[in-house]
Formats: C-alpha cells, sequence, structure tokens
C-alpha cells in the first residue's frame, strides 16, 4: 500500500479556518453542558454496561480503552464524582500510566440499544482503597483498583453516529468468521501464526480458556 500524503493546500491548521466551514453552534449544544451529574445521568451511567475511556501521555501520545460489565458497574459516588472498577487485562496498564502522568481523561458511556450516548469529562485518580474495591467485585473477584474520576463536564451526545453506522440493527451485523481470530490476527503481524490449523485451533482454544479464567 502506497503512503498517503496531505495536500498541504487543504490543512486545516488554526480554529478560525475550522469553524469558518461550519455553521455556528446550536445554542441547545452549549448549554447541555453541564459539571456535575444529574438525575438524568446518573440513571444512564446506573444502565450503562459498557464505555470507552480516553486518555493521554505527557508526551501526547492518546489512547482509547473499552470497559465493561454488568449494568451499572460504574459507581456513582456523588454528582461530581465515580468510580470505574480495573478489572483483569493484558497488564499493558496503558490507561492507568497515562493516568499518571496526565490526569485529564475522557468517559463515553454506551447502552446496548440506545442510540444517544453519554459523554464525562474530568480529571483521573487511582485508588486501592479496600473498601471501596470490595463493593465492586463480582464474582467474589475485587479489583486490584479503581479509576476515580472527579467530573468537570457531562452532556448527552444525539444518536446520528449510531444511526449512520445501524450499530444496533441485526440486519447489518457482520460474520466475525469473515475474518481471523484475535490471536492468529496477531501472530500474523508479529511472530507468525502456524500453519497448521490444528495447532491453530488450540491456540484459539487456549485463548477461550484464558478469557473463562481470568475474566475477572
Amino acid at each position: 500500500m502506497a503512503a498517503f500524503q496531505l495536500n498541504p493546500d487543504f490543512a486545516i491548521e488554526d480554529e478560525q479556518s475550522l469553524r469558518g466551514l461550519f455553521e455556528p453552534t446550536h445554542s441547545l449544544a452549549l448549554l447541555k453542558c453541564q459539571d456535575s451529574l444529574g438525575e438524568h445521568a446518573r440513571e444512564f451511567i446506573r444502565r450503562s454496561p459498557f464505555l470507552c475511556i480516553g486518555s493521554q501521555h505527557l508526551d501526547g501520545k492518546a489512547d482509547v480503552s473499552p470497559r465493561g460489565d454488568p449494568s451499572g458497574f460504574v459507581k456513582v459516588l456523588d454528582e461530581h464524582t465515580l468510580a470505574i472498577p480495573d478489572r483483569p487485562g493484558n497488564n499493558r496498564l496503558d490507561t492507568l500510566s497515562n493516568i499518571i502522568a496526565n490526569p485529564n481523561v475522557g468517559l463515553l458511556f454506551v447502552i446496548p440499544g440506545f442510540d444517544d450516548t453519554l459523554r464525562v469529562n474530568g480529571r483521573a485518580t487511582l485508588t486501592s482503597d479496600p473498601q471501596l474495591l470490595k463493593s465492586m467485585s463480582v464474582a467474589g473477584r475485587v479489583p486490584r483498583l479503581a479509576i476515580i474520576v472527579s467530573v468537570s463536564e457531562v452532556f448527552m451526545h444525539c444518536a446520528k453516529a449510531f444511526r449512520r453506522s445501524r450499530l444496533w440493527n441485526a440486519d447489518h451485523f457482520q460474520d466475525r468468521t469473515e475474518m481471523p481470530s484475535l490471536i492468529k490476527m496477531i501472530l500474523d503481524e508479529t511472530t507468525g501464526a502456524p500453519t497448521d490449523r490444528d495447532e491453530m485451533r488450540k491456540i484459539d482454544e487456549g485463548l477461550e480458556e484464558d478469557y473463562r479464567r481470568t475474566l475477572y
């Protein structure tokens, strides 16, 4: 694949040029931004089993990580504070190390079947408070730590992206078997996947067993 070259004549490099391409922001889009978790935001979070958290290292490297659990896994501690349990993962710790370096985070809460989403921005810290962590246990497993978010901005996001993508429309679900398994894609692009199908199948089964064993 040939490297893409951006035509500098069409680069948008300042906010004035950017905003000149769009109509003025609708007044409601400005008014909807709150600095605390109101009734509807709290209910949305209570119903949500999934979120994405965006973070950034001091060197500017950005990251977005998915987090999921049973609905209501994110605790609303008060109108300005959230707690997100950290479940077992691959131990890259990208989000957690970013938070230590730069506490600013953005959250996007999703509810299956809902086209609108909830966006929350704030500053995060990490805690290993045993009393809080115990209250966030699942299947008898207590998380090692939690992400505490001090909320600075809260607002609902409109349904256009989900409706354009038809994300919840089963007629547009794609067949997962049309692409290789996760572990095969990783091996293909790193050390090389085995060509023997039985060997590859055993590796895939090993990943599924690891999921079952380390989900919590």
